[in-house]
């Protein structure tokens, strides 16, 4: 079953994934994913939001007693097929946590880490990423002229920007973001969520945001998410405005959740 007609850059497919002790988190899911767009998957805790975005790179791999059924398409191939090379994969499908957290070095050396562990040594071409990552993450203009602090001397905020261009150095093509504001203030909170409108012109997102406020505010396409079943998804400005099923309108005008 080959993908290539579609235009998405992910295709899940009846993507169901369940625990050893019984818990389901996904069932039968499937939706396309849209290049350079930004997609938000929302709903209470609880609903395998998280789940599915660890799919997306394998890190579900990582958890014992997991089974996944269903497939997942990344430009049309199978992620789960034998040979995939997984450390690969995850340079294409970067992460970024709720939780910032920066290697103990300076802030330069946390952008150009990943691209010298793979090979890149050529000063000039490091410091040309290091400047385009921190950039696309809105982080160059406060840190430009300290890259040899350490990165714990940041504030929080912009240690999750940091790490935002620590994926962005190695180039990926979706960028996986985990309530990555949750932390914030809602300065920082705004700057991110600023960088995340610009990277969709390179890259695609997929985000677990915070809040539904949130959501509302950067969704080019969301899907709302409820004891593991995707109840709607569509774009976001039909979606927070004029939702079709009654459970995705309750939550969004704030009945319950």
């Amino acid at each position: 079953m080959s993908h290539s007609k579609s235009n998405a850059k992910i295709v899940v497919d009846h993507l169901s994934i369940q625990y050893d002790d019984g818990t389901e988190s996904l069932r039968a899911i499937s939706m396309e994913i849209l290049p350079n767009q930004i997609t938000v998957l929302f709903g209470p805790a609880g609903g395998g939001k998280s789940t599915l975005l660890r799919a997306l790179n394998r890190l579900t791999d990582l958890v014992d007693g997991v089974r996944v059924t269903g497939k997942i398409y990344l430009d049309g191939e199978d992620l789960a097929r034998p040979g995939v090379d997984v450390v690969a994969l995850r340079r294409r499908v970067g992460i970024v946590f709720a939780q910032p957290i920066p290697l103990p070095m300076t802030i330069r050396q946390n952008v150009t880490y990943g691209l010298e562990l793979a090979g890149l040594r050529h000063r000039g071409k490091l410091e040309t990423a290091l400047e385009k990552a921190l950039r696309a993450a809105a982080l160059w203009d406060e840190v430009h002229d300290r890259l040899d602090a350490p990165a714990v001397a940041l504030s929080g905020g912009q240690q999750q920007r940091l790490c935002l261009a620590r994926v962005l150095a190695l180039e990926p093509e979706v960028v996986l973001l985990d309530e990555p504001t949750s932390g914030l203030d809602p300065i920082s909170t705004a700057k991110v969520e600023a960088s995340l409108q610009e990277i969709k012109r390179d890259y695609t997102v997929v985000i677990v945001p915070h809040s539904v406020q949130q959501a509302a505010r950067i969704a080019d396409q969301a899907a709302f998410f409820l004891q593991g079943e995707l109840v709607e998804y569509g774009a976001g400005k039909d979606l927070f405005v004029a939702p079709k099923d009654k459970r995705t309108e309750d939550y969004v005008t704030g009945r319950f959740g």
